[in-house]
């Protein structure tokens, strides 16, 4: 096995060598993939530039005949994403380090985002100090500011690759390993908010030690992340409790999962229970930041950065058809659970979002869309005990 070390050695050549030395020196075994377009290498790599395009489904001739850098970017991504994948699954893969500037990073994160989470992944960029969202996605990308720019050896440069370097050295020579029960037993995915948390920690409670619940924080990255590792078959079932980013996708929030939110449980045919907690709210950020659109809502100001907006009851009947149509195409055993007193904390008589005719026009929907998939309609609150209790027993059922 190596370390996928990627650069684009016409423009980061040396800067590339230096970390390849570093590597090899502290004895990691290291494969070099030229990402370079343009002009020639500083060095003879191992995977060449021709071999990354070729992976892409296209050829450097091609690329350098659009004469485009958006175009040679997106290509040598889709590149080396595939030769990092191809040797992960031919147990040829022990990490992913890269190194440059948007292009590097663009480039390099790509093969990171195409492995599993626990292979390590070390990318130095020039925009790791600024929103990395695009970059890391949904995997454990280890991002280094490289405080100056890439673009030659120099007293901080080398402070900084020596560092990534060091990260991988130690990374390799300090693999994880399970403590204890760890990953034996089966895996338990399970969607929280701070506004169901007593639900969703009290299924926890309830379903360890026989289970490890592996619970995702239901923000936009929380939800990616949970159905990237569902496909990825590390889940055996699903507590998806909490599934207001479905809200944030409709409306228009600053926490959507995206349109495959809810899916890949489906697809993978595991089991899932899903619910509908959180409904009740999109989110936005600070009163300043509200579109004009949404001036005559209700709003609930959770704190200095976060603003809730109250779903309407036609919101709430669009995502009772959406979730419906969700649950009855999935392969594998599914139920759905109703709490009928409220799907959050603020969603209970006398809160700030209590609307019952909102909470009806979304189990109504709900009841009208679904077919061939069992809804339990329990007469409490989503953070009551008896909830988390028909939630766990579900699932236990479901299980079988």
């Amino acid at each position: 096995m190596a370390v996928l070390l990627v650069g684009t050695l016409d423009t980061k050549g040396v800067e590339t060598a230096f970390v390849r030395d570093r590597l090899t020196a502290a004895g990691v075994a290291v494969v070099v993939a030229d990402a370079g377009s343009v002009g020639p290498p500083h060095f003879p790599p191992d995977i060449s530039r021709e071999h990354v395009f070729a992976a892409a489904g296209t050829t450097l001739a091609n690329v350098v005949k659009a004469n485009d850098r958006g175009t040679a970017v997106a290509a040598a991504a889709k590149g080396v994403a595939k030769i990092a994948a191809d040797r992960h699954r031919a147990g040829k893969l022990s990490g992913v380090l890269g190194l440059g500037g948007s292009a590097g990073t663009t480039i390099g994160t790509a093969a990171m985002r195409a492995v599993p989470v626990g292979m390590p992944k070390v990318m130095v960029s020039t925009l790791a100090s600024g929103d990395v969202r695009p970059y890391v996605g949904t995997r454990d990308v280890m991002m280094l500011y490289s405080v100056v720019d890439i673009a030659g050896l120099n007293r901080v440069s080398r402070l900084v690759l020596a560092n990534a370097a060091n990260a991988m050295i130690g990374m390799q020579a300090n693999e994880p390993r399970p403590q204890g029960s760890a990953c034996t037993q089966p895996v338990i995915a399970a969607t929280m908010f701070g506004v169901t948390t007593p639900c969703v920690e009290a299924c926890r409670r309830q379903l360890e030690p026989a289970f490890e619940v592996l619970t995702f924080h239901a923000t936009g990255t929380g939800g990616r992340t949970m159905e990237g590792l569902i496909r990825d078959g590390l889940v055996n079932g699903v507590l998806d409790l909490t599934t207001t980013e479905l809200a944030d996708e409709l409306v228009g929030g600053v926490m959507a999962a995206g349109p495959d939110r809810l899916t890949a449980a489906a697809i993978a045919g595991i089991p899932q229970v899903i619910s509908v907690g959180a409904l009740d709210m999109v989110n936005f950020g600070p009163p300043d930041t509200l579109p004009t659109r949404f001036r005559h809502r209700r709003f609930h100001h959770h704190n200095p950065t976060v603003t809730l907006m109250r779903t309407t009851p036609e919101e709430n009947d669009r995502l009772g058809k959406e979730i419906a149509e969700k649950a009855c195409a999935a392969k594998g055993p599914t139920a759905i659970l109703l709490p009928l007193r409220g799907v959050s904390a603020l969603d209970r008589e006398g809160g700030p979002f209590w609307w019952p005719e909102a909470d009806a026009a979304l189990f109504q929907s709900l009841r009208n869309w679904v077919y061939g998939v069992e809804v339990i309609e329990l007469d409490c609150h989503v953070n009551d005990p008896e909830f988390a209790a028909g939630a766990v027993a579900t699932l236990r059922k479901l299980l079988g």
